[in-house]
């Protein structure tokens, strides 16, 4: 019988140096790091075409959109690299990770989803600038916004008509859903697992 496997866990302070230099971005969790898996075309063209529309839309305010590369920190022992971030502040604690974003978009993966649909919206709703996280189907067209209310709750919004009209109301830009998915090509029967 071969000896118990353990799991070594690193600092804070040494994921967030080796993430400076590493070719694969990884998310930490309590001392753990996960390697994040490679994307598609489908879910480049919309993390893409949503990064865009936002970097337009926000070319004169103080907010900035980040596509894929800048972390968020949920908390001290917490960070995960959203598809899609818009963040307000105006001198950042660190330039590769955002205290606090007002919008999160995550473009949902075979891999991914169900951290996405469940982990991440509990997560997510846990940082006090945060106004919507927005979860975004590659598979289908769906998109779903948790939505924080003047009361601190949360609701979820669900766009899947093609005459929808996705609105992002923390930053104030409303997008057809068509135009989502524009560049999108969907697989006939895509085997997706169920979550």
């Amino acid at each position: 019988m071969g000896l118990p496997k353990f799991r070594t866990k690193i600092s804070v302070e040494d994921y967030l140096e080796s993430e400076k230099v590493s070719p694969i971005r990884h998310e930490y969790f309590n001392g753990e790091v996960y390697a994040m898996a490679g994307s598609t075309d489908n879910h480049n063209f919309i993390a893409g075409d949503i990064y865009a529309a936002l970097l337009l839309h926000l070319r004169n305010s103080i907010c900035q959109p980040f596509f894929g590369d800048i972390k968020v920190r949920i908390r001290q022992d917490v960070y995960y690299y959203p598809d899609v971030l818009v963040s307000c502040e105006q001198n950042p604690e660190n330039p590769h990770f955002r205290n606090n974003p007002i919008l999160i978009i995550e473009v949902v993966s075979k891999s991914t989803e169900r951290i996405d649909r469940r982990e991440k919206v509990f997560a997510y709703q846990q940082i006090p600038s945060l106004r919507e996280y927005v979860v975004v189907d590659q598979y289908r067209m769906e998109v779903q916004i948790h939505r924080r209310q003047e009361n601190g709750g949360w609701i979820t919004y669900f766009f899947n008509e093609l005459d929808d009209i996705v609105e992002f109301t923390s930053v104030d830009l409303t997008i057809p859903l068509p135009e989502i998915y524009r560049r999108v090509t969907f697989e006939p029967n895509a085997d997706r697992d169920e979550y």
